[in-house]
């Protein structure tokens, strides 16, 4: 009988990556380690407190490729954390009294699991290495080894997340349709907002992507299509600082000029102000198992558009949310590259016991390599005077703040 044994698990938010990383292990580990048991704990962490797991078959095996062509989760995800006992009491996951890291690692004891690969965001990572400290510090060696997704592309110190190239193509094809829109009714204001809570670097990649899509695109300006209909007109992010007065007198101009606007908002441009305005009227707002707001009961854009529309003159508002659209995409040709190189490296660390967070190491040379799990953290901000991006102000007339 094997001695070793792998499990993997996905959690948090869905990314175009996630399907396509555990076909990615199970082909690898194939190729590597054919006399390795696999099995997927079905939920994420749900599913390791509760013990519910697939298994990986001979025909599983077999066809683990199809995997890559898929977007969302073959395993579901949830968002768990272990050191939150209330919340994991609340949900009937563990007992009263329990202590959800020992029953999670007494489950894997049970299942004899010596390889667990963690496919998850921040939140999903530390999570795993506050397990796995548990586990060792209890006598229990568990080699744990992360891939880094998340569309935000904001975990430090990993230059490049999972899924993020994906979304910010998915998003540039959502916009090329909505943005049509402009041409049903006259002053139109048209929000597009983005995924991204205290990161801008999502709106701003999909802000480039749709804009080199428009240079690829024919217009007939002679009879009323031009480049201009479909222009972005402003990109706001986290990281820019915001005058709305000066930026409405801007884009008033553009809607005079051109009878439409549109703006790429980040989810997370004004947040906290938004934030402390809800909350200031003594509303409660709630929040997930991390203590993050939760973003979803915000309507951000509304609120982005319930001022500017005033403002600037516009007779018709549309607020769309390109999010859910994008993160449950297949992953392109680009993600598919970065997440076999990743699942390479995450599943000859697996074999040779070494644990960490598969990225490339900003911190470290930008080297591939196991990343120390005390290094990982999210939030990491999106550099607006990035060349590109101040390049892509620059060509929709927006001040670099």
């Amino acid at each position: 009988m094997s001695t070793i044994k792998i499990a993997m698990l996905t959690a948090g938010g869905l990314a175009p990556c996630l399907s396509a990383a555990v076909g990615g292990l199970i082909a690898r580990y194939t190729d590597l380690a054919p006399e390795a048991e696999i099995i997927g704990y079905r939920s994420g962490y749900k599913g390791l407190l509760l013990g519910d797991h697939l298994t990986v078959t001979p025909e599983v095996r077999a066809r683990a490729d199809v995997l890559l062509r898929h977007g969302g989760s073959v395993l579901g995800n949830s968002r768990i954390k272990l050191t939150n006992v209330e919340d994991c009491v609340k949900r009937g996951l563990v007992k009263e009294g329990q202590d959800p890291l020992k029953v999670a690692a007494d489950q894997l004891v049970r299942d004899r699991v010596t390889v667990l690969h963690t496919i998850g965001g921040d939140d999903t990572n530390t999570t795993a290495a506050d397990l796995a400290a548990y586990l060792e510090a209890n006598g229990y060696q568990l080699t744990v080894v992360g891939l880094p997704k998340t569309i935000d592309n904001d975990v430090v110190p990993i230059r490049q997340t999972l899924g993020a190239w994906t979304a910010a193509e998915q998003g540039a094809i959502f916009a090329e349709n909505i943005v049509n829109e402009q041409s049903a009714n006259p002053r139109m204001l048209i929000v597009h907002e983005i995924m991204g809570r205290k990161c801008g670097w999502l709106t701003a990649a999909t802000a480039r992507a749709y804009r080199e899509r428009l240079d690829r695109t024919a217009f007939l300006p002679e009879f009323g299509s031009d480049r201009a209909h479909k222009e972005v007109d402003a990109v706001y992010l986290p990281e820019l600082p915001l005058d709305i007065e000066r930026e409405a007198a801007r884009l008033k101009g553009r809607l005079d000029a051109k009878d439409c606007v549109t703006v790429f908002l980040s989810e997370g441009a004004g947040l906290d102000e938004i934030v402390a305005e809800i909350e200031g009227r003594g509303e409660v707002l709630g929040r997930d198992p991390f203590g993050h707001v939760k973003i979803d009961t915000i309507n951000v854009g509304k609120w982005f558009a319930d001022r500017f529309a005033p403002m600037i003159g516009a007779e018709k508002t549309l607020v769309l949310k390109s999010g859910h659209f994008c993160r449950s995409a297949a992953p392109n040709p680009d993600d598919l590259r970065l997440i076999q190189g990743m699942v390479d490296l995450a599943v000859e660390c697996g074999l040779n016991g070494v644990s960490g967070v598969i990225g490339h190491d900003e911190e470290r040379e930008g080297r591939l390599r196991a990343i120390e799990f005390p290094r990982i953290r999210g939030g990491k901000a999106f550099d607006p005077g990035a060349p590109w991006f101040a390049a892509l102000l620059d060509g929709i007339g927006q001040p670099r703040g």
